[in-house]
């Protein structure tokens, strides 16, 4: 028998008959009960593949990024499958991500109660215990195309045509399924999960992540955000573009256009609500906007200001970013890395001083922060408080009060914003709000900072902890929350980031991630940015406005 020789956690080594499964080689490993997935030479292979020459792996559970996903795509699976279990007939429509989890509604003749939740949730817990095999078919895409038309689910038949020709469909007990990241080889992996029924079949899936460190998140309900990402379901379906497939058939009829103004004439009617509620509360002297990164902070900012001027009033603005303290008081992160998300990374005294002498009627000498030398700069940009006047302070921080802690309450307007896209792939598979902004942002990095898409997956970790911790548990304090997202503009991005993600050589630690990326982007068709207006939120990552 010829054997191979395997390293793996880093400094394990063992010999193996050749052809053995990763899998038995991860019951020799710390991840003996939890592994996902393997990675080799920077690339995702599933646990039942198999190893033929020697070679170094490394295992990844849900704590790791890649392995958040698979983790996800698993929950959603076992919970589809005990759902048409239990109730025959029924289906899961996955409609958007929540934090900590995701929203789906059920699909069924009658509305659930709390109990037929708990049925589903007990037999999810027999799925799970019972070590089911989740096993990876590869077939024609043909094949896979008549299979989805004849179960009456026409636009995941529609999104294969962009597909690769053989399709990877996964089977769980009679039921199948096809997912954007690869399955766990079995359901006995999915340790952890949670239900909480919101009433009239809509439900709430918790599961760990990375960014929970593999520990299960208690439930924080957003109402505000469930209701934004609703009204913005409800107008998409009324223009008839529930899908993706929906959307590319408007590219391929030459009927985009027409849907581009849509999309922008929808987005500044919400500034414009903003901006009359803003009015409406007299009082408010300072609109708090805060957003997680690349959802388009600037550009709401300055349209709004546009509302707030044209309706006869003077909108300051205020970027919290240009009060960084300077570089060598920033504080660190437990890596010895300057941490630029936390609160101590704002001159929180200057902030106030300054808005307290403006409430005062004082003038003030605004800073403007230099990013290269690391300090503050100030260049004679001198203001002083109207009657009619508004200051639009945004940043990271705006919805905490610690961050203005001397100005009253009363004087404060909260907005949130976040690009919320109700565009879905199918009822299977939705758009990831964090994917949406990766990509914004991969793009605006290149094309503003020349950073490389290493350069930006590398730092997205750090930027996502830093809104787990200073941004969503404030969100439920916004008084409005704006939806920046623009259901096409995958489409027209799409042009922008497939040379940048074809550039990742193999042999990159983002590589995975890249080619994940490409996978999802290859499905929609790619839109000309020159339908999109000189103003619309997207010249922010694309550029060509009229700054």
């Amino acid at each position: 028998m010829e054997y191979v020789t395997v390293k793996f956690d880093s400094k394990e080594e063992v010999k193996v008959p050749k052809a053995t499964p990763y899998l038995e080689i991860s019951k020799l490993s710390k991840y003996r009960d939890t592994a996902l997935g393997v990675k080799k030479n920077n690339q995702i292979f599933l646990l039942t593949d198999k190893v033929f020459k020697d070679e170094t792996i490394e295992f990844f559970d849900c704590n790791s990024l890649e392995g958040s996903k698979i983790y996800k795509a698993a929950v959603k699976f076992i919970f589809e499958v005990a759902l048409k279990s239990v109730f025959k007939g029924a289906d899961i429509h996955y409609l958007h991500s929540v934090p900590g989890g995701m929203l789906g509604d059920i699909k069924y003749s009658k509305v659930l109660t709390i109990e037929d939740i708990s049925k589903i949730k007990n037999e999810m817990a027999k799925i799970i215990d019972a070590d089911l095999p989740i096993t990876k078919f590869n077939i024609l895409k043909k094949e896979a195309i008549k299979y989805y038309k004849n179960t009456d689910e026409k636009e995941k038949a529609l999104n294969l045509k962009t597909s690769e020709e053989i399709v990877s469909i996964y089977k769980l007990k009679d039921y199948l399924n096809y997912f954007y990241v690869p399955l766990p080889s079995s359901t006995k992996y999915i340790k952890s999960f949670a239900l909480k029924y919101l009433g009239n079949n809509e439900i709430i899936i918790l599961y760990p992540s990375n960014l929970t460190n593999g520990i299960l998140p208690d439930y924080v309900h957003h109402d505000n955000i469930i209701k934004t990402f609703y009204e913005g379901r409800r107008w998409l379906k009324r223009l008839n573009t529930p899908y993706v497939s929906d959307l590319n058939n408007l590219v391929s009829t030459y009927k985009i256009k027409g849907f581009i103004e849509s999309c922008e004439l929808n987005f500044t009617d919400q500034i414009e609500k903003a901006s009359d509620a803003i009015i409406r509360n007299n009082e408010k002297r300072f609109v708090m906007i805060a957003g997680p990164s690349s959802s388009g902070k600037t550009t709401s900012t300055r349209v709004l200001a546009s509302f707030l001027r044209s309706k006869g009033y003077d909108p300051i603005c205020i970027s919290t970013d240009d009060y960084f303290v300077e570089r060598e008081n920033n504080p660190k992160d437990e890596f010895g890395e300057y941490d630029f998300e936390c609160l101590n990374a704002i001159d929180v005294k200057l902030l106030n001083d300054q808005l307290i002498s403006l409430l005062k009627g004082e003038e003030v000498n605004l800073p403007t922060f230099n990013f290269i030398t690391g300090k503050k700069e100030y260049h004679n940009n001198i203001i002083k408080l109207q009657e009619n006047s508004i200051i639009l302070i945004e940043g990271l921080h705006t919805l905490n009060d610690d961050l203005t802690p001397y100005i009253p309450e009363k004087y404060k307007y909260k907005i949130y914003l976040s690009p919320f896209i109700p565009l879905n792939i199918d009822r299977h598979n939705y758009i990831s709000t964090i994917d949406l902004r990766l990509i914004r942002r991969i793009v605006r990095d290149s094309r503003t900072r020349g950073h490389t898409v290493s350069d930006t997956i590398k730092s997205w970790q750090s930027v996502r902890n830093g809104e787990e911790k200073y941004i969503f548990p404030y969100t439920h304090q916004a008084s409005i929350i704006i939806n920046t997202a623009l259901p096409y503009e995958i489409g027209v991005l799409k042009i922008y980031i497939e040379p940048l993600l074809f550039a990742i050589e193999t042999d990159s630690p983002y590589y995975e991630e890249a080619r994940r990326l490409l996978k999802f982007l290859k499905g929609f068709y790619p839109i000309s940015s020159e339908y999109v207006n000189k103003n619309s939120i997207l010249r922010e990552f694309i550029g060509g406005n009229n700054d």
